[in-house]
């Protein structure tokens, strides 16, 4: 073997990226520079209030240490009614998305119109913010954990429904296919064929979905649908800072119990 073909086989510096490589990759990093700049110039931010934003920042800490620790006794029943507002409402989700899941999965929908519409309402659910499901269903329930449980239940719907269907898509088809040529009804290979093989799934879903409700039910109070909420939402409009320091310590060790209880359930169906 000669020199420059030893040259071409094992060159002496080795780069990662070719020329064009490298070139195409600064220009998506200028394209994001530019995109970035664009996007901060259009917002009209009044940079003016970013002087003293450590001296406000230094301030709120001072106005809300130490907590209110007599506050304590206010915090139960909404820490419970948040959740309860996340349990109901995820339970709700999970017996309203099942059925659809199983029409937008293309292997088990009727026709393309039925998965379309499982598809479309999935899509709907995941589009709408908690928040604005609370808005509509205090408008509909009035204030309260009604609304809340609705809210919960509804942004949730597209969330476990996707995951199911897709669960639902993956599945082995020769257990279908077995069950169908022994002349089983849909019914029975719904439920016998491929119910089992999506249920670790299924519970996985809601439980990893109860976790994240238990985070997003504690902000529905603020649109007044019910929960611990209603309390950080009236503490912060009396600037009573001391209790919204032990309201969100409060919130923090419920996020922190559902996020533990949550990976011990999950680990344990894996």
């Amino acid at each position: 073997m000669t020199q420059t073909e030893h040259q071409k086989t094992y060159p002496d510096i080795w780069k990662k990226f070719t020329p064009g490589q490298t070139l195409l990759r600064y220009f998506f990093y200028m394209l994001a520079v530019l995109i970035a700049v664009w996007a901060l110039s259009d917002l009209d931010i009044t940079w003016f209030y970013f002087l003293d934003a450590h001296k406000q920042i230094a301030d709120m800490t001072v106005r809300m240490w130490p907590p209110d620790l007599s506050f304590i006794t206010n915090l139960t029943t909404p820490l419970i009614e948040t959740i309860h507002i996340a349990t109901l409402g995820t339970a709700g989700s999970v017996i309203i998305a099942f059925p659809l899941a199983f029409l937008a999965a293309k292997n088990t929908t009727y026709n393309a119109l039925t998965w379309f519409i499982g598809r479309l309402i999935l899509v709907t659910s995941r589009s709408v913010n908690t928040v604005v499901w609370g808005l509509l269903f205090v408008a509909i329930f009035g204030p309260g954990p009604v609304a809340g449980i609705w809210a919960i239940a509804f942004r949730s719907i597209g969330f476990v429904g996707k995951l199911i269907s897709e669960a639902i898509e993956e599945i082995d088809p020769g257990v279908v296919d077995a069950m169908e040529a022994t002349g089983a009804s849909r019914l029975q290979v719904l439920m016998v064929g491929i119910l089992p093989q999506v249920m670790p799934v299924i519970v996985g879903t809601t439980v990893y979905r109860w976790d994240i409700n238990i985070r997003e039910s504690t902000v529905l109070g603020f649109v007044g649908a019910g929960g611990i909420g209603i309390l950080l939402y009236s503490s912060i409009n009396q600037f009573l800072w001391r209790e919204v320091t032990l309201t969100l310590i409060a919130i923090f060790c419920i996020v922190i119990l559902s996020e533990l209880l949550s990976a011990m359930i999950r680990n344990k169906i894996s």
